[in-house]
């Protein structure tokens, strides 16, 4: 069922869209809009605005758009009642709920409950006689017992079916436990617990709740982690490990690192600010749940090949979130919990503090791919290093860092910033006909495979568009403009749909707004109505524009008819032929 309109109306009337956008997107005003990097597709040129006076957003590079509610569904990948649960719990509002909508939220807490079940039931396997090796297993790891107790270590008993026993003893069912992603079911439809015979590793979102898990073999058994499945409570390019703690350090930086055991000792020596990704390579909206809690992230990957290929994407990433990037190199070991483990906390906190920025990162791995005492190696260096350099917006850092690059290989600074300049003059072009390509194809990523988005009449379709753009300015304009034109006459099917509903909104008393049309429109509609919502209106003479837009539709529509009469005739004189 929908959410009471008015309540809606509200929602929005309290939400300030450029506040909201803010905590995700770093936006500079110019003009009456504000501009920045659009956080659903990776560009360098900010083609992202937001009109504060619509309440709506709209990217021109991919063709995003919509209002407060959609941004929030699109950024934190909910559906639209939880968008209006999120927003309206920011606020201080509650949201109106019917039967359906409750019966979602119950047997969600019910999911919950008994994921909490079964980490309770982990636990006690672990302090029984049956889970003494892997206790074992957390001891040779150096594990305290009160570490082992903070993230609720547990283990799965090397059995198909104890879980499964023991939680449905409990009345949970074993549909249940499979939406919980506890059991799987074989080709044959027999179910069977998942995690067997594996130390394991409670995942806890920021609220608390215990979503999913992450089990770990004891030897050397593959695969070695094994985590839940995707669920409707886990969503694991959405979740960190170990951010239900991490949220209260007092640090300001957090430790990004590789695994559970990882964060694990980095907790246990007192670095409470370590987080990991879940069995994933970084994700961009992992990347935007720490940037809520932090500005500064510090990666401390493996320092194997495959650790620091990881390192250079997450940088990528987290530069696009906003963040400060430092990362760490772990000098005679393979990773956070080894090097602890030899050398200690005192030692790992030097470490950390001599961690380096991520631009001297990138270039120091640049150098070691060349023998620098080579003169041909020298100037692939120096190629290669000012693409690094040449990606920097800041030209206080790029001066510094043409004088470090250029010393490391010999040459003078005046050399090597021409070839510099020369590298940025390239990514300007480069970046130029990428937007281009980006804005001709946002026509059609706007406007994809749902017949009702694209235009038949183009010049009919335009002057609706100006219509919709006028009344959504002044809904005013709305009785004047039925005396015009119905919704039947429009050429595009959508535009002729949003018109009547704006009608209808105007008759109901709402706002006559993109905001409220959140609930009816698909994403696509959406998209397009912010598209066209986002062209200038003209301030003055509105209803002789008004007229002139409704000139415009009625005679495209006889040139059409006129066309369509040709057209037969002529497939009649070809067939007579």
């Amino acid at each position: 069922m929908p959410i009471d309109p008015r309540f809606l109306d509200d929602l929005n009337a309290r939400c300030d869209i450029v506040d909201l956008v803010s905590r995700y997107v770093s936006l500079k005003k110019s003009g009456s809009n504000y501009f920045g990097l659009c956080p659903f597709h990776n560009e360098k040129t900010a083609s992202f605005s937001v009109a504060p006076d619509k309440q709506i957003f709209h990217c021109f590079g991919c063709g995003a758009g919509g209002g407060p509610i959609r941004f929030v569904m699109k950024i934190e990948g909910l559906e639209f009642p939880d968008a209006v649960r999120y927003l309206a719990k920011q606020y201080g509002m509650e949201v109106p709920e019917d039967t359906a909508d409750r019966g979602q939220r119950q047997r969600r807490e019910r999911l919950l409950t008994l994921m909490k079940e079964a980490a309770r039931w982990f636990y006690t396997q672990l302090h029984a006689p049956q889970g003494k090796p892997s206790l074992d297993y957390f001891r040779r790891r150096a594990l305290s017992k009160r570490t082992m107790n903070n993230f609720g270590l547990g283990y799965a008993p090397d059995s198909f079916h104890a879980l499964l026993d023991a939680m449905t003893a409990k009345g949970y069912t074993k549909d249940e436990l499979f939406a919980a992603g506890l059991i799987a079911r074989s080709q044959k439809g027999t179910y069977y617990d998942k995690f067997r015979n594996r130390v394991m590793f409670p995942i806890i979102d920021i609220r608390g709740d215990i979503i999913a898990f992450g089990g770990r073999v004891m030897d050397d058994s593959k695969p070695k982690y094994l985590n839940s499945p995707e669920t409707t409570i886990f969503n694991k390019s959405r979740n960190l490990f170990a951010m239900n703690l991490a949220k209260k350090t007092k640090s300001d930086y957090f430790l990004l690192a590789e695994g559970y055991m990882d964060v694990i000792a980095l907790h246990q020596a007192g670095f409470d600010s370590a987080v990991a990704s879940l069995g994933t390579s970084l994700t961009e909206e992992q990347a935007r749940l720490l940037s809520r809690y932090t500005k500064n992230v510090i990666i401390c990957y493996d320092a194997d090949n495959a650790g620091q290929k990881a390192a250079q994407r997450a940088i990528d990433i987290l530069g696009r979130a906003g963040l400060s990037v430092r990362v760490l190199r772990i000098p005679g070991a393979k990773d956070p919990d080894e090097f602890i483990k030899a050398n200690g906390a005192e030692a790992f906190r030097k470490l950390v503090e001599r961690s380096e920025n991520h631009i001297m990162y990138r270039l120091q791995n640049i150098q070691d791919q060349y023998d620098l005492t080579q003169d041909d190696q020298r100037v692939l260096f120096l190629k290669d290093a000012a693409k690094e350099v040449a990606a920097l917006e800041n030209a206080v850092e790029r001066e510094v860092y043409t004088a470090r690059a250029a010393k490391t290989a010999g040459v003078t600074p005046q050399a090597f910033a021409l070839e510099v300049k020369n590298e940025m003059a390239r990514r300007r072009r480069f970046e130029k006909k990428r937007y281009q390509r980006e804005v001709r194809a946002a026509a059609n990523a706007a406007q994809p495979k749902d017949r009702s988005l694209h235009y038949d009449n183009i010049r009919s379709a335009r002057a609706e568009e100006g219509l919709l753009g006028l009344i959504f300015a002044d809904a005013s304009l709305i009785p004047r403009l039925r005396e015009l034109i119905s919704p039947a006459e429009f050429s595009s099917e959508l535009l002729g749909k949003i018109y009547a509903k704006a009608c209808a909104l105007y008759d109901e008393g709402h706002p006559v707004s993109a905001t409220s049309l959140e609930q009816e429109l698909t994403a696509g509609e959406m998209d397009h109505l912010a598209m066209v919502l986002g062209k200038p209106v003209p301030n003055e003479r509105r209803e002789q524009a008004m007229q002139d837009y409704v000139n415009v539709i009625r005679a495209s529509a006889m040139q059409e008819d006129e066309n369509s009469l040709l057209r037969i005739a002529e497939r009649k004189r070809k067939q007579s032929g």
